[in-house]
């Protein structure tokens, strides 16, 4: 990166994704987990209702992930704005 207008639209590109894979978790394991379990109740997954199973198992699975797609998204990110490792 050769100038400031680089590292600024690197930064908030990073931001956006972070921001969005936030919203995501937030919305996984607190939405689905608990505010939306009474409407998920009827609909069962491995013998359970789906607002338990997010609460138990989803949210731990979407964590894991977006922690990928956040590490191959970053990888990308680095390699269009030229810092990359390589």
């Amino acid at each position: 990166m050769s100038d400031k207008t680089d590292k600024s639209g690197y930064w908030t590109a990073n931001l956006r994704i972070v921001a969005w894979c936030l919203v995501i978790w937030a919305l996984v394991s607190f939405g689905f987990g608990i505010l939306l379990r009474p409407l998920l109740s009827g609909i069962q997954v491995g013998g359970t209702d789906l607002g338990f199973w997010f609460a138990q198992q989803g949210s731990i699975l979407v964590f894991l992930a977006l922690i990928f797609f956040y590490a191959w998204r970053m990888n990308r990110l680095d390699r269009q704005f030229g810092v990359d490792e390589q």
